[in-house]
């Protein structure tokens, strides 16, 4: 009897701590739901995994809550029995405390708006520059696709100039954007996803750039990371 009341007491002791270790709450609302299961999501080491869930039956509410070292990239999955698609996933730059999430059933990922956080804030100002890139980057391939079909060489050539020159330019921006910024940890994550393939020097400029606790964080030590495999590639070339 007294082990089983000291398991009872256990259970409680344990889930008392798990209910006081979640510092990040994101409540919100999917206008239109009325059945599915929304799941908070984190994605380490190629793999998903999930920090909490909630069935919703007739309530368009709702509130997922989880425990965050520090800011970091998570992502909110609606699973409403129709399949997965990329526009049931929506990506929260989350930090700790309080986020509001709010979209619709209809347009689940485009819809979506975020509040409560300034990394997130950070990267959708930052995304929205680059949609504008990434519009020109369409049309010259567009124009590259209707120069090779021309069988137009010079065109091609000219047409490659540009597109080198509107890589420099998206980089020259992600820099000075994570520059502006470095006092978030959005400024090294838009490197290791942007412009992990720029020039060393700019790699470089940004990460010398970051104070100490954005160096220390997780993007940090993942930005310090690449630097150095891309200087030890850079090397390996050089003795070819």
């Amino acid at each position: 009897m007294k082990k089983t009341l000291t398991a009872v007491l256990i259970s409680f002791l344990v889930l008392a701590c798990q209910e006081k270790e979640t510092n990040f709450t994101l409540t919100g609302k999917v206008d239109g739901l009325r059945k599915g299961t929304l799941y908070l999501q984190r994605v380490k080491d190629s793999f998903v995994i999930d920090l909490d869930s909630i069935h919703v039956r007739g309530e368009e509410s709702f509130s997922l809550k989880t425990n965050l070292k520090e800011p970091e990239i998570l992502f909110v999955y609606l699973d409403n029995g129709v399949g997965e698609n990329s526009d049931n996933i929506v990506e929260i730059f989350a930090e700790p405390g309080t986020q509001n999430f709010k979209t619709d059933l209809n347009e689940f990922s485009y819809n979506a708006k975020v509040e409560g956080s300034t990394n997130h804030k950070l990267l959708q100002d930052y995304f929205a520059v680059i949609k504008k890139f990434n519009d020109e980057r369409l049309d010259i391939v567009e124009a590259s696709f209707k120069a090779y079909q021309d069988q137009n060489e010079e065109e091609s050539k000219a047409i490659q100039k540009k597109f080198d020159q509107l890589l420099k330019r998206k980089y020259l921006y992600t820099v000075n954007f994570a520059i502006n910024n470095k006092e978030y940890e959005v400024a090294p994550y838009i490197m290791i996803t942007e412009a992990f393939d720029a020039n060393v020097k700019y790699l470089d400029t940004v990460y010398n750039s970051l104070p100490k606790p954005i160096k220390k964080s997780r993007y940090g030590k993942t930005f310090k990371n690449l630097i150095k495999e891309r200087k030890q590639l850079s090397k390996l070339e050089e003795k070819k």
